[in-house]
């Protein structure tokens, strides 16, 4: 069983920062890849940021440039570093991880951007 613990979420002003923090444990060989999504009010669940165990990253485009992804594969953790944040960057965040080809969620954690 694989666990996926999410912080850092919150409120915060519109061009402000939060960095969210997702650390996996439990058996574990290998994880291929680790990402953020997140499901805005009314949308679908859409793909924020992931990137592999080699450090290749896809971004999503309405976030390059403000929001950065990065991990600690010794750690079995994943960063998301938000900058400049926007109203619409609005939502619940869940942490992800393909673990061993299988894919596991983490419960989510709310990030609210007032304007």
């Amino acid at each position: 069983q694989v666990q996926l613990v999410e912080s850092g979420g919150g409120l915060v002003q519109a061009g402000g920062s939060l960095r969210l923090s997702c650390a996996a444990s439990g058996r574990i060989f290998i994880i291929n890849r680790m990402g953020w999504y997140r499901r805005a009010p009314g949308n679908q669940r859409e793909l924020v940021a992931v990137i592999t165990y080699g450090g290749s990253t896809n971004i999503a485009d309405s976030v390059k440039g403000r929001f950065t992804i990065s991990r600690d594969n010794a750690e079995k953790t994943v960063y998301l570093q938000m900058n400049s944040l926007k109203p619409e960057d609005t939502g619940v965040y869940y942490c992800n991880a393909l673990v061993d080809y299988s894919d596991y969620w983490a419960q989510g954690t709310q990030v609210t951007v007032s304007s």
